[in-house]
């Protein structure tokens, strides 16, 4: 596969999944930036404050501020001290982000199930274990 070809077939899966949650986003009234920081914590619990999202998510830190400020306002999030580091502030997900998520679930398992459509599971197994072999190696370039 040519390089333009891979990041091209990135870039529509990403817009491909964003068109496939702009339904939910609409309907709770947020921005997608604000609905892939309650996905990024809801699938990721261990990585819960404002830099993690940023680091780990990819999401810039001033949009993750300005995101999260507002998530915070409308009751989607709550944010707790961290004992012993006054400066870590923990997010975390309200009661009102279930119903979200579950919605999202569906939407997910459906997205994936069609870009993977007529796939064996044995391709869907190779596949998994190249994706992660690139992560690796994308982690390998990040430290030249």
């Amino acid at each position: 596969m040519k390089n333009i070809k891979s990041i091209l077939l990135l870039r529509d899966l990403v817009d491909s999944y964003e068109a496939a949650c702009k339904p939910i986003c609409r309907s709770i009234k947020l921005s997608q930036t604000a609905f892939d920081i309650l996905v990024f914590l809801t699938d990721h619990p261990e990585y819960d404050t404002a830099k993690d999202i940023s680091k780990y998510r990819g999401i810039e830190p001033n949009k993750v501020s300005f995101n999260v400020e507002r998530l915070v306002e409308e009751g989607y999030l709550e944010r707790h001290s961290v004992p012993g580091d006054r400066r870590k502030v923990q997010l975390v997900c309200t009661k009102k982000v279930q119903a979200i998520m579950e919605q999202e679930r569906e939407i997910s398992e459906k997205f994936y199930s069609t870009v993977l459509d007529g796939m064996s599971e044995e391709d869907i197994s190779k596949f998994e274990q190249y994706v992660q072999i690139i992560c690796n190696n994308i982690k390998k370039l990040k430290h030249i």
